[in-house]
Formats: C-alpha cells, structure tokens, sequence
C-alpha cells in the first residue's frame, strides 16, 4: 500500500464507458433486506447476469454454500456463457456492492487501455451502512479485504464514501449530491473543502460538481446515481419530475436549475439530457425509490431498470441516443428496488 495519493501518481478514475475487464455483483440473499420479495429480485440479477456475461466477466460472491447452490440452480436455467461468470465466497451483507465494494483507478489517458496489473489499481473506502442504518450490512465493509486484488496497487482513503454517491466522466470532472457527502451520518469532522480534496487526492479528478438532495424513498441519503449520470465527457442524463404535487418535483427542479450553468473541467458548460421520472408506486406504504438513472454501462450494452409504466418507452429511446454504439436494454426492477436500489446499485464496474 503506497503513502502516497493516487492522484500524485497519475491515477484517475475511468468513465463508465471504458473497457471493461468486468463487473462485480453479489448475490441477493439477505431476508432482513428482500422478506418474501427476494425470487424476485433473484430474477432481474439472472436476467443482469445473463446479458452481462455475452460481453464481459461477472464474478459474483456469494456468502456461503447454501446460497452458491441457489445461485447456481437460478442460473443454470439462463443461457449464461459460463467462460464469463465467475463464483467468489465472500459474504458481502447484501448486493449494494457499489457501495462497499473498492473503486477501481487506472494510471493512462481516456480511450487508452492499462498495461497490465501496474497500469491498475483500487481505492478502498470505509462504508457505515448509509450512515448506520443497517446492522446488518456492516460486514460489507471488509469485502475489498477479501477479494482477490493482490495484484493491485492499494490506497485506502480513510474517509466515509459510497460508490453510488458518485459519477465521473473520465477526464477529470465529478458530480454528486450536498445531501449524502455533506450528511452528518458520514464525515462529521470533516468540512466540505477536505471532503473534495481527499475525492480529488483519491479519484484523480480537478472538478467537483454539486447537487442538492436525491429522490424520495431513497435510504442513502441521496446518491446520485440516482439523479444524474455522464453518458459523455461533457453531456448527463438527469431524472426530472413534471408533477407539482410530487414530493420529488422541487428538489429535481433545483438539481436541473444548478446544472444548466454547471461546466466540465475544461470550463465548458455541461450538454443536459432529461429522464422522466415513474409515477410513484408503493409496496405498503413505502414509496420505492425507482428511478431511469440506474443504468449499468457496460462492454456493448446499457442494462436500464424499468417499471411497468408507460414512462420506460421514453427512458429507453433516450439513453439509446445517448449509446448508439451499445444495445439498450430494460431490465424488470419491480422486485429489486424493494431493496432500495436497483442495477448500478447492485454492481461495480472493474477497468482493463
């Protein structure tokens, strides 16, 4: 583990939309968080797995045998290309692994692929559960201690930091929200300034973009993968809210006001695309926290959660325009935001 900062090293952290190595995900197996909407959201991860395994690897932990035996039947009924899934026994708490699982940095310039391991690294964050919401999701924690990254330069931050706060376009600009990084539950003892600098010390970027607050029925706080995401260098998509009596239309009006003079790291102002949001729907009296924003990019496709509205046409004909040079495809998430997350949530892109 280097004492020095990756950023001082030449590291940064990739776009989404650079080659990928693979994808990290955990299997769905924790009661406290699914109850009896877990076959479900086993469903839309063999679905995930399924598409994601045509283009790149899938290693996917899982936290003991019983469950790799679930696992294992459930996908034994896809058309998976077993050469590109890959079985780890690592217990993870559940499947947020954006959030508790390392972020991946690369020493090259964007459209450049990493020589070797050396060219390859990863940051390890502390992860508190949202703010220490959840017990049981504690052990997420230690899951980059026990993957397989020996090979990998190591930089561990020191501070509290969720993948799905995030979004990066590559060449140095990130967004995220006020409402989560600034959140008491986080970093207490440390201001704003030190937060954006450990990020800019950590993730190689020079140019950190502020949001307010995320949507309602989100448990994290407000991540931004949520509410905003580069589809380029210099264009997002963001969800927007066109109904005033919705609890989300004032603070998506306010993210969208700040983003029309928001600018990239060379000083030009951002291209804004927009989502609209699904109507609201409920599983008791819980508001789920869906949102188009959700998207994986991954080798040749993007996976987009949808709902069951008649909203995800639109979502899908716009992210098209934003990847014609990857197949779209919508992914059922009607179970799995019952966890509060939905597909970027559940999985964590690793560089070439």
């Amino acid at each position: 583990m280097s004492s020095k900062t990756p950023s001082s090293l030449g590291y940064r952290m990739p776009a989404e939309w650079e080659p990928q190595a693979a994808v990290w995900m955990s299997w769905p197996y924790n009661l406290i968080t699914w109850e009896d909407h877990l076959a479900g959201a086993e469903k839309a991860f063999v679905e995930i797995i399924e598409i994601l395994t045509r283009h790149e690897r899938v290693n996917l932990l899982v936290p003991n045998p019983k469950v790799r035996a679930r696992a294992e039947k459930k996908l034994a009924k896809a058309k998976i290309k077993k050469s590109n899934l890959k079985i780890h026994d690592i217990e993870s708490g559940d499947v947020w692994f954006r959030d508790y699982g390392p972020l991946f940095i690369v020493k090259n310039k964007p459209g450049l692929r990493a020589r070797g391991t050396s060219g390859k690294a990863f940051t390890k964050w502390s992860y508190n559960a949202y703010g220490g919401k959840y017990d049981d999701l504690l052990i997420g924690n230690e899951v980059p201690n026990k993957m397989p990254l020996k090979d990998y330069e190591r930089f561990d931050a020191g501070i509290i930091l969720e993948g799905g706060s995030i979004d990066v376009n590559g060449t140095g600009t990130l967004i995220t929200t006020e409402s989560c990084l600034l959140s008491k539950d986080r970093n207490p003892h440390l201001t704003k300034k030190e937060i954006e600098q450990k990020i800019k010390d950590y993730l190689g970027v020079t140019n950190i973009l502020w949001l307010l607050e995320g949507i309602e029925g989100d448990d994290t706080t407000g991540h931004v993968d949520d509410l905003t995401r580069f589809v380029d260098r210099s264009t997002v998509v963001t969800v927007v809210e066109e109904d005033e009596t919705d609890a989300n239309y004032k603070s998506l009006m306010e993210n969208a006001k700040r983003l029309r003079f928001m600018k990239d790291e060379r000083g030009e102002r951002l291209k804004v695309v927009t989502l609209p949001m699904p109507k609201p729907f409920y599983v008791g009296d819980r508001r789920m926290a869906a949102s188009y924003a959700n998207f994986l990019i991954a080798n040749g496709v993007v996976l987009v959660p949808i709902y069951n509205q008649p909203s995800d046409e639109e979502a899908l004909k716009t992210l098209t325009k934003c990847f014609p040079d990857r197949e779209v495809i919508g992914i059922d998430c009607c179970e799995l935001i019952f966890g509060y997350g939905s597909i970027h949530c559940a999985s964590m892109q690793e560089p070439r």
